[in-house]
């Protein structure tokens, strides 16, 4: 049997073309991953694109044969020759036979379920006591077999269905009894991990990898290339959770096992070094980024790998241009602009990806009219795309595209954009945290617009999303929370809104500190909704908090001090106090003399409370 290796999903799959092998699958090396957009939801390096269902409130019912398979489950709990010890691998051979042929992954469900069945009760008989293996019985036919039946349930998009035989099938084999027991306990927590990845919940996910990749160790040695791989597999899960230290830690490891392992300037270093590139990127270390991405375009010329070069190349485009090099970018971009077009054709996704950054880069420097230019040659290829172009590809295109015309200001577009990469993902799996950060982006649009009942419902869909994803103690999840309190204001519900501002609050404390301007932001939208509700003490409490630490850590410089310091003087004035007993360090900013203005019959509007986005 062969050694440990890493259970991934390919990027761009659909959900699971199934093929299932006689033996634990293998699957491909994670390829390698593009740049992270800057100010986004946690995004996907390629490798980690996986599917969660568009639609997670849809009822099981509506799932193609969903009663059949039903229906086979309850036949097999009566089926007294399932006690047959040699009818289990037959039926799995059917099952592998029936998708091999194209009968469908319906049928296949049905022999799974009761080869399944059959191991079960065969495991039973030989040893009661299944977990840990027991024993004798075939335990590790029983795990094969729950694992195919779980990647079925996943090719008919019932990733939730697949989950409890995952579950099993950890608990059947024993690690320590030998490579073959821990190869099926490492694949079936990579499995059960790609799977909860699917469903967008990505701290299961993380959790499942780190357990395998454990196992893995145990069994291989902390410097075998197959931790390398899994390690970095497991980096790829952390920079879409946006826990980049953790990924960056993990990513060195795997630079120094294929050291080891690999010659200089191998493909697996040029794969380790992109992925460092976008950690590095992520944290603002643009000049180690550009030197990964330098080392990575030699491996890969080295290697003959031209269109792998010109992607590197975009990459090395947009670390210049957040270096403001611009001269730098457009040539790294012109250079893999040429390429992709030899290579890949003149109306290709790739050439479009390159039109939508020259496009930001010439918006950047005032050259609007370059700009507009390069967005429509760019929309010209993503509403008509060659064969072979992803939802996701063009969805992404779209997104970039919109947030250009949002910054000429042109929110109409942008949102009409917003909306078409919308309808292109809402249907797909694998993109519930993508669907989240588009919502909230529409959000936005729409407090733009005027639209407030349609800003509130598309943030709260996107909240949704973003807690059932695991993601209710981000910091973005924080900003997505005071956005929707904002929107709720302008609606007039007041509780709602101080209740999300209340929420985000504490968030974005635990995650930036209270000196961000995230957080600050936060402070003063709660503080003007406590004053609405006629909570002035609240009111009063926490915008002397406020100004404190702009006054010892931030400084008066800022046009909101001056703002901040006026409110409290008219809540302080309002409430009877002079001056701020409890921070006495106020009491030389706050002027005694000072007089609120003159208050107009509307001034309680919550227009003129402050608000901050």
């Amino acid at each position: 049997m062969p050694g440990l290796v890493s259970v991934k999903t390919p990027a761009d799959a659909p959900p699971l073309r199934l093929a299932v092998p006689e033996a634990q699958p293998q699957r491909p090396e994670p390829t390698n991953p593009p740049r992270t957009p800057m100010k986004k939801p946690p995004s996907p390096t390629p490798s980690r694109s996986k599917p969660s269902p568009g639609r997670p409130g849809k009822k099981q019912s509506d799932s193609p044969g969903l009663s059949s398979a039903t229906a086979a489950a309850a036949a097999a709990m009566d089926d007294p020759s399932l006690d047959n010890p040699d009818l289990g691998p037959f039926l799995l051979k059917l099952a592998r036979d029936a998708i091999a042929s194209g009968e469908g992954p319906n049928k296949a469900l049905d022999y799974a379920i009761r080869a399944t069945k059959s191991f079960e009760r065969c495991c039973a008989a030989a040893a009661p006591a299944i977990p840990g293996g027991g024993d004798g019985g075939p335990v590790l036919d029983l795990a094969m077999s729950l694992h195919v039946l779980a990647a079925i349930y996943c090719s008919l998009g019932r990733f939730e269905e697949a989950v409890p035989p995952l579950e099993r099938a950890i608990e059947v084999p024993d690690p320590t009894r030998g490579s073959d027991h821990a190869l099926a306990a490492f694949s079936g927590h990579m499995q059960l991990g790609d799977t909860f990845s699917m469903l967008g919940q990505i701290d299961r996910s993380i959790a499942c990898y780190e357990e395998g990749l454990k196992i893995q160790i145990q069994t291989l040695g902390d410097t075998d290339p197959r931790v390398g791989e899994t390690c970095r597999y497991l980096a790829e899960a952390y920079v879409q959770a946006m826990q980049f230290d953790k990924a960056e830690e993990l990513c060195k490891r795997t630079l120094e096992i294929h050291r080891v392992h690999s010659e200089p300037a191998s493909l697996e270093e040029a794969a380790d070094r992109r992925l460092m590139a976008i950690i590095c990127e992520a944290k603002g270390d643009y000049e180690n980024a550009l030197e990964h991405l330098v080392l990575a375009s030699m491996a890969m010329n080295a290697n003959t790998q031209e269109t792998e070069v010109a992607s590197i190349d975009v990459s090395i485009g947009n670390i210049y241009m957040s270096l403001c090099r611009f001269d730098e970018a457009v040539f790294s971009y012109q250079k893999a602009l040429t390429l992709f077009k030899s290579s890949k054709g003149e109306n290709h996704p790739l050439v479009a990806s390159v039109f939508v950054r020259l496009a930001e880069l010439y918006h950047r420097t005032g050259k609007l009219r370059e700009s507009k230019s390069y967005c429509e040659n760019a929309l010209r290829i993503y509403n008509k795309p060659v064969p072979g172009t992803t939802v996701e590809e063009i969805a992404d295109g779209l997104m970039e595209i919109s947030t250009i015309y949002e910054s000429v200001d042109e929110p109409e577009e942008a949102l009409k954009l917003l909306q078409k990469a919308m309808k292109l993902l809402e249907d797909k799996p694998g993109q519930q945290s993508a669907i989240a950060g588009l919502e909230a982006r529409m959000g936005v649009m729409y407090y733009m617009l005027g639209r407030y009942e349609d800003s509130r419902n598309v943030f709260e869909s996107s909240v949704t999303k973003l807690r059932a994803a695991g993601e209710r103690k981000s910091a973005f999840f924080g900003v997505v929370l005071n956005q929707m309190g904002l929107a709720c204001v302008q609606l007039f519900k007041i509780d709602e809104a101080a209740e999300l501002f209340e929420e985000a609050r504490g968030i974005l404390e635990s995650e930036r500190g209270s000196c961000d301007q995230d957080t600050l932001s936060v402070y003063s939208n709660l503080a003007a909704t406590y004053d609405a509700m006629g909570r002035i003490e609240d009111a009063i409490e926490i915008l002397e908090q406020v100004l404190k630490l702009r006054e010892e850590k931030l400084g008066i410089a800022n046009p909101d001090f001056e703002v901040e310091k006026r409110r409290l003087t008219e809540l302080l004035k309002e409430a009877g106090r002079s001056r701020n007993h409890k921070a006495k360090s106020l009491q030389n900013l706050i002027d005694p003399n000072a007089r609120p203005p003159k208050k107009e019959p509307s001034a309680k509007k919550w227009p003129s409370l402050g608000f901050k986005f």
